[in-house]
This record gives C-alpha cells, sequence and structure tokens, in this order.
C-alpha cells in the first residue's frame, strides 16, 4: 500500500530535496509553505503522516501540530532548527512523535519516517483488550475509554500505556520504555518519555500510572 506524506515546509530548497528523496522511495508526498497552508491541506486530504517545520510564517510548527492533534492520531515528525531541550519537549507536549534536528541527512530522515509509520501500525492480535479497572483499550481498534468514554492518544501514547497495561507490576524505566515503544536508537534526553506519561495521565484523569521514585513508572492495583 502506497503511503502518503505532507511536508509543511517554508524553506523551498528543503521542501522541494526532501519532496524528491521521499518520492523516490515510493511514497506520494504534499507540501505546503507555511503553516496556515498546511493546516488547511491536512484538513483536506488523508494522511499517513505530517512532517512539519518549526519556524513557519503565519503559523509555527508547534501550533499546527497542536491543531492536529485535537482532530487526529496521524503520526507527526518535527522538523527543527532548534537544539533547545525545552523546545524538542514543546513538540512532544503538543502532540509530535519525533523530531530530527536541522540539518539533517536524508538517509537518517527516512529511516526516521520508516520507524514512525510502523510504530503507528499496531501489531498486537486481533481482537485483543487489556482491561484495567474503568480503562479499556482494544488494540485492534486502537481505542482507549475511561469509563466508557473515548480518549483520543498518539501512537506513542497509546503505545506506552499497552506497554505497561501487559505488564501490570513491572517498573518500566525511562529506557526501556524508549527501547520498547520507538524501537531503535533515540537520539534525544530520555526525559521525554516523562512528558508523553504526563500527557497519559492528563487525558486519563486516573492515578493509575504510578511514579517509582528513581526509577521509572508502572501500573499497578
Amino acid at each position: 500500500m502506497v503511503q502518503k506524506i505532507l511536508v509543511v515546509e517554508d524553506d523551498l530548497d528543503i521542501q522541494e530535496l526532501t519532496k524528491e528523496f521521499l518520492t523516490a522511495n515510493e511514497y506520494v508526498v504534499d507540501t505546503a509553505n507555511d503553516g496556515e497552508q498546511g493546516y488547511l491541506k491536512f484538513k483536506e486530504g488523508e494522511y499517513d503522516l505530517v512532517m512539519l517545520d518549526v519556524n513557519m510564517p503565519k503559523m509555527d510548527g508547534f501550533t499546527v501540530c497542536k491543531m492536529i492533534r485535537q482532530k487526529s492520531n496521524v503520526p507527526i515528525i518535527m522538523l527543527t532548527a532548534l537544539e533547545e531541550e525545552q523546545d524538542q519537549l514543546k513538540g512532544f507536549e503538543n502532540g509530535a512523535d519525533d523530531y530530527i534536528t536541522k540539518p539533517f541527512s536524508f538517509n537518517l530522515l527516512i529511516k526516521r519516517v520508516e520507524a514512525v509509520l510502523r510504530r503507528g501500525i499496531t501489531e498486537a492480535e486481533s481482537g485483543s483488550l487489556l482491561r484495567f479497572k474503568d480503562l479499556e483499550m482494544d488494540i485492534e481498534a486502537y481505542t482507549v475509554k475511561v469509563a466508557g468514554e473515548r480518549i483520543e492518544m498518539t501512537s506513542k501514547e497509546f503505545q506506552i500505556l499497552q506497554t505497561m497495561l501487559e505488564s501490570k507490576g513491572k517498573v518500566w524505566t525511562r529506557e526501556s520504555l524508549l527501547d520498547r515503544v520507538w524501537g531503535y536508537d533515540f537520539f534525544g534526553d530520555a526525559r521525554v518519555i516523562d512528558t508523553h506519561i504526563k500527557n497519559v495521565r492528563r487525558k486519563l484523569d486516573r492515578p493509575y500510572i504510578q511514579t517509582v521514585k528513581g526509577i521509572g513508572y508502572k501500573v499497578e492495583d
């Protein structure tokens, strides 16, 4: 199945090179020159992945990411020249699945794209349900419900919660969650896990994920 990617980038040289490289790797690519145009294209089309530059005219990438997350769980990769940890964490807080710091190699780009797209595909057994108190995860349908009310989660948030529910009582370190969920060497601060855990807790509005001081996190009765 051909997968479709939306690249939102105001640097037209980078935009064109990215499109050419992705197209050469058999992806269908749409482009947008600024955040506002990118969001409009996203609403009008169906995409398997969105790549967002951070610093763009009319609407920055963080804002576009946040607006997309209000409507969709589509995987999002941020393209950023910002190397500060707080900027990278801001992307994750707004629902990004990954980020790549400019300048980047296109070989690295394609590996990140492949990894994020793989993570968006559920590998669990068909029809599998996970339950904990009033929380229910349907792995096949990729849904989360609390007290019968559906909760929207990004693919990474879903997989972190799934991992912990499948091993109730086990303490997961940040590094072990990165290994399990990312599935490749993560070039960044392991504390991004804290941001995702914070988002999951906020969305569930339940104290189901416990902090084990100095070690990591667990779900336990």
